[in-house]
């Protein structure tokens, strides 16, 4: 979808009561949405965001060109979490994430390129194009990828959290998941462990309602994330992940507790994916309708966040076409980049099996 400038003829709810159509709202909201952030910061959010969504639009498009194989899952319509969470935290601090993971490793720093050229299996790729869409690799910005495996790496993330504590380091772990994986025996596990070992990882809940094509209602008995929380007496918050500035808030007290309390924190935040859970899924499929979907849209990440930047002033829509031109730029010198880029040679089919370590 398109997030040329247009503004919307009124200013995005700060909150929706619970159960209205479109509803992605948390119990609660900031009282002052641009408190403690610099224009600067706030533009540098803006930029983020595209330069996620535009990248995602590419991937479509190189995906559809036979480009990139195997699976491919779009992170559009999400862009506030990973932008918001990763503007909170540190270089140093770990991150690890499921399959949907392309926008969170551009929001982490990771190179375009070396994500696109991943993606099209080229030996410049961040995983020297063996990993593909599903497992984004970084060790220089401490991205431990990209798991293909549903709730397969919340249990790494307490391993992770075990580790900074082992060593006395300040460090916190982020472990990204899906909705569908707060059902998977290994989270339950994971959080026990985190809890009873005061482990500084901070869980999140990409909540976009829909586990593949199955609606939470149908796959979830409980859909009171937080209560998995006091189950494990663990702090826990629902916030709305479709405003970046809800998602920042809410993480500069998760980090707190992490970093000063050594204490895990489970955080559902709440959004919804404006595409099919992978390539090969129709945006609307036959299991959300098409009002539904639009309806979602209108609560753009990028529009509320675009929408609450210009009516504070700070932004002229030709500001925003450049940022957004730029965004462009950028996806595409991936694409060139990548498209130039070798295949591994025969031989790196032996290489990165086993792992070398003194650790």
């Amino acid at each position: 979808m398109s997030t040329e400038a247009k503004r919307a003829p009124a200013p995005a709810q700060k909150r929706k009561e619970k159960g209205t159509p479109g509803d992605n709202g948390a119990d609660s909201a900031p009282q002052n949405e641009l408190a403690g952030t610099t224009p600067e910061l706030r533009r540098e959010l803006l930029r983020s965001m595209l330069l996620q969504r535009r990248f995602e639009e590419r991937c479509a498009e190189a995906y559809a060109l036979g480009k990139i194989g195997g699976f491919c899952h779009l992170y559009i319509g999400q862009e506030a979490i990973s932008t918001g969470v990763m503007s909170m935290i540190r270089p140093d601090d770990y991150v690890i994430t499921a399959y949907r993971d392309h926008g969170q490793a551009l929001a982490r720093g990771v190179s375009p390129r070396s994500v696109m050229a991943e993606l099209f299996g080229r030996d410049t790729g961040c995983s020297g194009g063996k990993g593909g869409s599903m497992h984004i690799f970084d060790a220089k910005t401490n991205f431990l990828g990209g798991h293909g495996i549903v709730g397969s790496h919340v249990p790494i993330a307490a391993g992770v959290g075990f580790a900074i504590k082992y060593r006395r380091g300040n460090q916190l772990c982020i472990c990204f998941f899906g909705e569908a994986a707060v059902n998977i025996g290994a989270f339950h596990e994971a959080l026990n462990l985190a809890s009873l070992w005061d482990l500084p990882v901070i869980f999140i809940v990409e909540n976009n309602r829909y586990g593949m094509g199955t609606s939470i209602s149908r796959s979830t008995a409980n859909e009171d994330m937080l209560i998995r929380a006091k189950g494990y007496r663990m702090e826990g918050e629902s916030v709305d992940g479709q405003d970046v500035f809800a998602v920042r808030e809410c993480m500069a007290r998760a980090v707190e507790r992490a970093r000063k309390e050594k204490r895990p924190t489970l955080i559902e935040m709440k959004t919804y994916r404006f595409m099919g859970h992978s390539m090969s899924d129709a945006v609307s499929g036959t299991y959300r309708t098409k009002d539904e979907l639009e309806e979602n849209m209108k609560r753009d990440p990028i529009l509320v966040l675009h929408n609450k930047i210009y009516e504070s002033g700070e932004l002229t829509e030709g500001e925003m076409r450049k940022i957004d031109d730029e965004a462009k730029a950028i996806a595409q010198d991936a694409w060139d980049f990548a498209d130039a880029s070798p295949e591994p040679p025969l031989e790196k089919l032996y290489t990165d099996v086993y792992a070398d370590t003194s650790s």
